[in-house]
């Protein structure tokens, strides 16, 4: 068996790619049952953000288990595999399990510490084990990566003061607004007239950073204008206006500033919608939605400035050189936790030796016990039958605790080996025949 990932991400592929491997949650059922049902993949989660896809496997064989997820991502994206695989990395087991830890603390992230993707991670164990995709080894190794995500937030300082991509599709609004006249600086959002599509987690943050940065008010758009008013009534000092996509037309045309992130899988503008438009002022978009939300064709249009996720690595890089000091703290700790996870999987290598002298030394339990027991005659209680079946197993188990501690402890694979040999030698214990 070998674990194994295999992905693309902000860092190797653009948005226009990886809008076509987003794999929406109402999906990821059909897509789970999808990749299980190829024999080499004996267990898959799948990580969907709009910065990455990622799919971790155990699979049988290495070559054969990530073929067939190469497979699975060519036929879900439409995009040839000749297209496809210069985007795509693939880690192998020991490479794979530190990429998942690294993600899961947010070192691998677009913003360097962001908090969201360990949400994201938490969720993707959460639809596996309720979908019945992961097994004993991808469920021990997301649990922790979970808890490595929260001990490298709480044992450094990477989360704290730690941008989001909401944040930093705000900072974006305000340095273009700089730069536009004429200054390299963010500026306030007070003067703009500022709409946000879609009403969820990440609207919610948009919200919160569009208040931080003294935003005067929002018009809040969303498919049920009931959802908008819920989130609106979370920011009791924000004025927000809400309404529903009817009213999107109305908004582009008097809004000067738009961010869209919504769910949608086709995009909710592009240049038609807009031309047919009466503006009254230039028009500032930024899309944060994967698959995006804006139609690559608006680029160009008069009057029109549209941005995308992948606009943000120029305010990341900003705020990127600040942190590289905690992330290299906060790696330690991945290394350790590595370490530790690695020394598990390396001591599943002792379980069949453990469970074939385990049922040895049982099978020679009964023998012996129904021997002393025949012996004892009827006279002998059930009450007494039961204290010397007790008195037997508790035998054993002390028997068996020094080799099974042994065995399962840290150690190399040479020593592991070895001392499994000198087990099998001694007890007897012929390996099954593999066939």
């Amino acid at each position: 068996m070998h674990i194994a990932v295999v992905g693309l991400s902000h860092r190797t592929a653009p948005v226009e790619v990886r809008e076509k491997l987003s794999i929406p949650e109402h999906t990821m059922e059909s897509s789970l049952q999808s990749l299980r049902g190829h024999e080499q993949v004996l267990e898959a989660s799948i990580l969907s953000t709009c910065n990455r896809l990622e799919i971790y496997t155990l699979v049988q064989h290495p070559e054969q288990g990530i073929s067939a997820v190469r497979e699975f991502l060519s036929g879900h994206s439409g995009l040839p595999t000749d297209d496809l695989t210069p985007h795509l990395f693939t880690f192998h087991h020991q490479e794979a399990v530190a990429h998942l830890l690294r993600v899961s603390a947010g070192l691998d992230s677009l913003v360097l510490g962001e908090g969201q993707i360990l949400s994201q991670v938490k969720k993707m164990m959460r639809l596996g084990q309720e979908h019945k995709s992961i097994g004993p080894i991808l469920n021990r190794l997301l649990t922790q990566a979970v808890s490595t995500g929260k001990r490298v937030r709480s044992e450094t300082n990477l989360g704290t003061g730690a941008v989001s991509i909401s944040s930093a599709a705000v900072e974006l609004a305000q340095l273009k607004l700089g730069q536009s006249r004429g200054l390299d600086q963010l500026v306030s959002l007070e003067s703009e007239q500022v709409a946000v599509v879609g009403a969820g987690r990440m609207s919610r943050l948009l919200l919160q950073h569009l208040q931080a940065k003294g935003c005067s008010g929002v018009v809040l758009l969303n498919r049920t204008r009931e959802r908008a008013l819920t989130l609106a009534a979370d920011f009791p000092s924000l004025p927000v206006q809400c309404r529903s996509l009817e009213d999107l037309d109305h908004c582009l045309s008097t809004c000067s500033l738009v961010f869209t992130s919504t769910a949608a899988d086709e995009p909710i503008i592009d240049a038609a919608r807009l031309q047919g438009l009466n503006r009254r002022s230039s028009l500032r978009l930024i899309d944060i939605g994967v698959p995006r939300n804006i139609a690559s064709d608006v680029t160009g249009l008069p009057g029109v400035e549209a941005h995308d996720v992948d606009d943000l690595q120029e305010v990341v890089a900003r705020n990127q050189e600040a942190r590289q000091q905690v992330a290299r703290e906060a790696q330690g700790l991945l290394d350790e936790e590595g370490r530790l996870f690695l020394e598990w999987w390396d001591s599943l290598e002792a379980v069949p030796t453990i469970n074939r002298l385990r049922a040895s030394l049982e099978e020679i339990r009964t023998e012996e016990l129904q021997k002393a027991l025949s012996r004892m005659g009827p006279d002998f209680s059930a009450r007494e039958r039961k204290v010397v079946e007790a008195l037997t197993k508790g035998i054993i188990n002390k028997i068996l605790h020094t080799p099974v501690t042994e065995l399962r402890s840290p150690q190399t694979r040479a020593e592991r080996q070895q001392a499994l040999r000198v087990v099998e030698r001694i007890f007897d214990l012929t390996p099954p025949v593999q066939g």
